[in-house]
């Protein structure tokens, strides 16, 4: 069964979009290519279980199993030496990733604490949207009793656009509940 969300993109997002952008080619449309969820647990340099526990998390999370991520260099201010396990991160595409998403929008966001909508700026320049959560027991599937420290995650939308404007448009079409700009930002 297809995803609730891929099936409104095909049925009324993707010709809204093409009659907003003036397109009648559906491949030049933006797209969402995958969703990157990430933890970085810097308390896995001095307890292992807490890499574990973010593992599960994001298992749990996204029904897929992550990959552990590893330092890039050393740092000595911080007793991290190259190679060691940081973090870890799930890649979503398909199906799972529009299940995941209609889930954020329509589940996880309105329960963070004092929502007021997300940032329409978090954009990186090259189409690409992040968004961090402060803890991860927003997520219904959760057991909290289950957890001994409350980690946040970043999750990362990636569109086939170079616009920030059009990927914004596509992700708001979507549903993702996007602060008003100030006119002053907009100029």
């Amino acid at each position: 069964m297809e995803p609730r969300l891929l099936e409104q993109y095909k049925k009324r997002i993707r010709p809204a979009l093409a009659t907003s952008l003036g397109r009648k080619n559906v491949m030049s449309l933006p797209k969402l290519e995958k969703i990157v969820v990430n933890m970085g647990v810097g308390s896995a340099i001095n307890e292992k279980k807490y890499l574990e526990e973010a593992m599960d998390v994001l298992a749990q999370i996204t029904g897929q199993k992550p990959v552990i991520t590893q330092a890039r260099k050393s740092i000595a201010g911080f007793r991290l030496r190259l190679g060691m396990n940081i973090g870890c991160m799930v890649t979503l595409r398909g199906q799972r990733m529009y299940e995941f998403m209609d889930r954020l929008i329509s589940i996880v966001l309105p329960r963070v604490r004092d929502f007021r909508g997300l940032n329409p700026m978090s954009f990186d320049g090259h189409g690409n949207y992040n968004l961090g959560l402060s803890e991860f027991l927003v997520f219904p599937e959760l057991n909290p009793d289950k957890y001994t420290k409350s980690q946040g995650m970043n999750i990362t939308f990636v569109t086939n656009v170079d616009s920030n404007d059009e990927a914004r448009e596509m992700l708001r079409q979507f549903g993702m509940p996007f602060r008003a700009m100030d006119e002053k930002k907009k100029s």
